[in-house]
């Protein structure tokens, strides 16, 4: 058998874990200037140098703006994020998302899937539409909760490609780790033949070339999970 490396994170990483922490759970406020770097190296017992590259790191991630001889600020990271931004969020706390991160995540979704049926359904040939349904009926067949999520992204991930947008994959692939959670927390609600019968039911409306009757179910089930019936929320 052979064991990995055990190793611990850095004091840099430390440094940006805890000052990411603080302004996500509002104990910076957006606007808030920080102290000086040579304040806060002798706070947290850390040199200049981890300070220095922390905050570089801080403001790439969207979560500082540094004004030259004028200071170091909280940002509004709604408005200067990138994707590193939503990995951030989306490990605060343990990686359990918030219920307005889960709300946003199915919104986003809504808006891409609409865009793929929009783009795929018309075009899409008989050899495809029979790929999409054996990556349905992996999620049936599923022998887990875990195996149901992941066969349900594949049939997601492959809509998307199938849609020949070129962005529309990619952002949604980029998601995967928290829409396999929210996907395993909707199946240990309420099962896997529900998650199945979601699925199965856009794949109908693709087999049937039904654009209007894809996208209405793309807005139904999702809103299930956003304010109806199956919510999610923690």
């Amino acid at each position: 058998m052979e064991f990995q490396k055990i190793s611990s994170p850095s004091l840099r990483d430390l440094f940006v874990g805890q000052l990411e922490n603080m302004i996500l759970s509002g104990k910076l406020h957006i606007g808030e200037q920080l102290p000086p770097e040579r304040h806060l190296a002798e706070a947290m017992q850390v040199s200049r140098a981890v300070v220095n590259s922390g905050i570089a790191e801080l403001e790439k991630k969207g979560f500082l703006i540094v004004k030259p001889r004028v200071g170091t600020f909280v940002a509004d990271y709604r408005r200067t994020g990138t994707l590193d931004t939503l990995i951030s969020i989306m490990q605060y706390n343990g990686g359990r998302l918030r219920n307005e991160e889960i709300r946003s995540i199915l919104e986003v979704r809504i808006a891409l899937d609409t865009l793929a049926a929009q783009q795929c359904i018309n075009r899409i040939t008989d050899d495809e539409i029979q790929l999409l349904l054996e990556k349905t009926e992996r999620i049936k067949n599923a022998a887990s909760i875990a195996a149901a999520s992941q066969a349900a992204f594949e049939f997601q991930h492959e809509f998307a490609i199938l849609s020949q947008n070129a962005l529309i994959p990619l952002i949604f692939y980029s998601f995967k780790a928290p829409v396999l959670s929210l996907w395993e927390r909707f199946c240990t609600l309420y099962g896997i033949p529900a998650l199945y019968q979601n699925t199965y039911k856009l794949w109908s409306f693709i087999h049937d070339r039904d654009v209007e009757g894809a996208i209405h179910w793309i807005h139904h089930s999702i809103g299930e999970s956003i304010n109806g019936s199956r919510k999610i929320y923690y």
